[in-house]
């Protein structure tokens, strides 16, 4: 009788969520569909009988994937050029963007301690760092890729150069709003007495916020591999230099091979990050 009772209290009783939940998607609906219209997206394109006959011709040149000796070993030296391009280039944001953490985050301020406001000079100084990665954030690795190509010419340099600037304004505002969130106790702690921030950042928000900050290095890891490649179409070096001559002289079957090694960058990327993550 209990059960019975219980089941007719939620039939008489709906999710009292519901009108907010129905007005939310129509927003999302009224909102996303002139983007939608704006964008010119014809999904039905894919499916017209020319574009279908063109995918099949497209798809058969990439069977079977090239596999010859001198390609193979000309493939394992771009895949290693272009794995050195995302880790110089890593390495290079690193440099500005561990620093730019440190004095974006609030939590390390040392001034905001007794009236839990900084002082004007620290407000400054931070804001202005804050301005400096949107900046360098704001220009996609391409678009930086495209620039040094043009100032210092084609080669692997143009790469490490896009992704250290694009990446420093990613990777430091991410590690600032990591340390933000990590439990405030032991870095107050160690601020109130008397520590610097650095003593404060190693021993305090660090330990907390280790695996996270770690995981997103990696993931970030990742993305520059990718990244390189697509930077490698505008004449940047790596792989994607590469593919992007093979696929000017129509030879599928490199393109595939390519291809395939890519797939296999990323799943390496991913066993190394959960291998990392383990070891934290």
């Amino acid at each position: 009788m209990k059960h019975a009772s219980q089941t007719g209290d939620i039939e008489r009783h709906p999710d009292p969520a519901w009108p907010g939940r129905v007005t939310m998607a129509v927003m999302a609906l009224l909102v996303l569909w002139p983007m939608l219209v704006a964008s010119e997206f014809k999904p039905s394109i894919l499916f017209d009988r020319q574009s279908l006959a063109a995918t099949g011709r497209f798809l058969a040149d990439f069977i079977p994937p090239a596999h010859s000796a001198e390609f193979l070993q000309m493939l394992v030296h771009e895949t290693w050029q272009t794995v050195a391009i995302a880790s110089a280039g890593l390495t290079l944001s690193l440099l500005g963007a561990i620093p730019a953490a440190i004095l974006v985050t609030e939590r390390l301020s040392i001034s905001r301690l007794g009236t839990g406001r900084m002082r004007l000079t620290a407000a400054c100084v931070r804001q202005g760092v804050r301005w400096l990665l949107v900046l360098l954030r704001s220009v996609p690795e391409l678009v930086w890729a495209l620039l040094f190509v043009r100032i210092i010419g084609l080669g692997p340099t143009a790469g490490v150069l896009a992704i250290g600037l694009s990446y420093c304004g990613m990777l430091g505002k991410v590690y600032a709003e990591i340390l933000e969130s990590s439990d405030p106790q032991a870095t107050d702690a160690l601020l109130r007495n008397g520590s610097g921030r650095l003593t404060a950042l190693l021993y305090g928000a660090l330990p907390a916020s280790a695996s996270e900050l770690l995981s997103y290095t990696v993931y970030r890891w990742e993305c520059a591999i990718r990244g390189s490649v697509v930077m490698g179409f505008v004449g940047a070096g790596g792989l994607g230099q590469r593919m992007d001559e093979s696929m000017k002289m129509l030879a599928g079957g490199e393109v595939s091979s390519m291809l395939l090694v890519f797939v296999l960058l990323v799943a390496a990327a991913d066993a190394f990050s959960k291998m990392l993550r383990k070891l934290v």
